[in-house]
């Protein structure tokens, strides 16, 4: 006959540790207001007598599930994503709330993502890579449920959102090539209407206005941040009579395409056309020749996500955050100097 194991209780750990069973409870679902040297005596009762809180339980005394959605709508296969998803994970490692990965039918006319959420009883969720104006945004938007947009310059009474200073960083990078000597300066875009390229695009346009050089709508194409539509954009900007010298691109895997066209007509890169980027990505480092890009903090970004949606999940009056990470730039191998020019003001 085999021996009955007895499962402790909290009641068990709240006794070792010599603690009201509150006390654990706090400790358990990480409220601050618990001294250290209380946390770590209930922490050591917990490990020694091995005891798991029961998730249902847990949910019906808190009201909570304590798990939290990510609805990306990108391919995952995009390097931004991967790295947006490390700092979501390293938020979560300790903050008692699990993930759960959310698909959405947005072409769907019947299907609403606020429902998704609320049937599997997300405490809350992420979004990123859906139109602002997407009939389910707004649906999640007035649900109520606890929402953190990266991205997207959306707000609710429960719905924040996180982004780059997309202007600033642009803006930069035309600056950059404008001091190396470049005057034909083009920018291959994002998506049309999405908030995050309408404000790259004011930046290039900023770059371009400080160094009193003309707008030339030739000069700009649209695109989707996509290897492809890099290598397309470039070969269109390379048969125009007075092909620029430069180019800013709204993505790294944009610049990454604009580079292979470029090469690819036999010209190299920076020495006839210097070209930026936009993400820093891990492989921006490593692409030959390296590529100067816009640097935006991805994995803080990621981080920041999660802290302030638990932060809403925690306090229904915590008021929905807006928050703007800054940007920089890195130069490296893929901008030069344009040769045979001087440099004027």
């Amino acid at each position: 006959m085999s021996e009955v194991i007895e499962l402790a209780s909290i009641h068990d750990v709240a006794k070792e540790a010599g603690v009201s069973v509150a006390t654990v409870s706090k400790v358990i679902n990480h409220y601050p207001d618990v001294s250290e040297k209380t946390r770590k005596k209930v922490k050591n009762a917990i490990a020694l007598l091995r005891y798991r809180p029961n998730v249902i339980a847990r949910g019906l005394v808190t009201g909570r599930s304590w798990t939290v959605g990510v609805l990306i709508n990108i391919p995952f296969t995009n390097p931004y994503v991967s790295m947006l998803l490390e700092g979501v994970k390293t938020a979560l490692e300790n903050s008692g709330y699990d993930l759960m990965r959310l698909s959405a039918r947005l072409n769907d006319p019947d299907y609403s993502f606020a429902d998704h959420c609320q049937s599997r009883n997300l405490d809350g969720v992420v979004v990123f890579g859906v139109e602002k104006e997407h009939r389910c945004i707004q649906e999640l938007i007035q649900s109520g449920i606890p929402t953190m947009f990266v991205d997207t310059d959306v707000t609710g009474h429960r719905a924040g959102n996180i982004t780059t200073d997309n202007r600033s960083g642009v803006h930069m990078a035309v600056q950059h090539l404008y001091e190396l000597g470049h005057r034909r300066i083009a920018c291959l875009a994002g998506i049309p209407g999405q908030a995050v390229n309408d404000s790259r695009l004011a930046g290039y346009r900023d770059g371009l206005q400080a160094a009193s050089i003309p707008y030339r709508a030739d000069y700009v194409l649209a695109g989707d941040y996509s290897f492809e539509s890099g290598l397309t954009g470039m070969q269109e900007l390379l048969q125009l009579d007075a092909p620029p010298t430069a180019v800013v691109c709204t993505s790294d895997m944009t610049a990454f395409g604009a580079i292979h066209a470029i090469e690819a007509r036999g010209l190299t890169v920076p020495e006839d056309i210097s070209v930026v980027g936009f993400d820093n990505i891990f492989e921006a480092e490593l692409f030959k020749p390296a590529l100067t890009t816009v640097n935006q903090n991805i994995h803080t970004i990621g981080v920041k996500s999660i802290e302030e949606l638990i932060a809403m999940i925690k306090n229904p009056d915590y008021p929905p955050p807006v928050v703007m990470e800054p940007a920089s730039l890195v130069i490296r191998e893929s901008t030069a100097r344009l040769v045979g020019s001087e440099i004027t003001r």
